[in-house]
């Protein structure tokens, strides 16, 4: 009889010890704090794939909201046309802008930029996405194109999820499609729905990195209010 209490009294000592680790209630998940660098297994030391909504990039927005808001109406987006283009429309330019653009635009724009998109094909109705190939469009500046993508306007959403680099890569293809470019692009889908690998582009260059690209200063290097003990020097 004590040898069975016995076996109860451990057996119970065990699951109220470790019945934490047994069932998947989200309780212990990975995470990744400020200034805290990845373990050894954390997304192959690759970093994240993108940012979540809403969230703040360790190297800044190129146009932030205090700038210029993320209003998508008519004046908002006029406020971008003085925005220049900071990348050149080279090789690597040009093949990352069809990346995102056969992932983000030609669904509603289609391949070639003629309006003709998948949406068109499946029911005409769809066909309120316009030709980038006109020349209303054309004569828009690079930095009114980039601030469309990132605000939407009218019935285009915000494509905001592109980021600010990658976005003027966008751009640069479709100047590219309006045969403004020395050279033609290439056009038509990248793989099929669903294929991966280097159909897609890269990893996010604006989240975490590993290791951090920054790093905590220290008390020396803090003025004013910002220091350790909240004094000032």
């Amino acid at each position: 009889m004590s040898n069975n209490v016995t076996r109860i009294c451990l057996l119970t000592l065990v699951l109220f010890s470790s019945a934490c680790e047994w069932f998947t209630d989200f309780k212990q998940q990975p995470s990744v704090g400020t200034w805290q660098h990845f373990s050894s297994d954390s997304a192959a030391n690759r970093g994240f794939r993108g940012n979540p909504a809403g969230s703040v990039p360790t190297t800044g927005a190129a146009v932030p909201a205090y700038a210029i808001s993320y209003s998508n109406t008519l004046a908002t987006l006029d406020s971008f046309s003085v925005i220049r283009n900071p990348v050149p429309a080279d090789a690597r330019s040009l093949a990352n802008g069809r990346q995102y653009y056969a992932i983000n635009c030609a669904v509603c724009h289609g391949d070639t930029g003629d309006g003709n998109g998948v949406l068109k094909q499946l029911n005409p109705m769809y066909s309120f996405a316009p030709p980038l190939l006109l020349d209303l469009t054309r004569n828009r500046t690079d930095g009114y194109l980039w601030g469309m993508i990132r605000n939407g306007r009218a019935t285009m959403p915000s494509y905001n999820r592109i980021e600010d680099m990658d976005r003027w890569d966008v751009v640069n293809y479709m100047r590219g499609l309006q045969g403004m470019l020395p050279q033609p692009v290439p056009t038509g889908p990248l793989g099929s729905p669903g294929e991966t690998g280097d159909k897609l582009p890269g990893a996010t260059r604006m989240g975490p990195t590993v290791p951090s690209a920054h790093v905590r200063p220290g008390p020396e290097q803090m003025t004013g209010v910002d220091r350790k003990a909240g004094e000032r020097p």
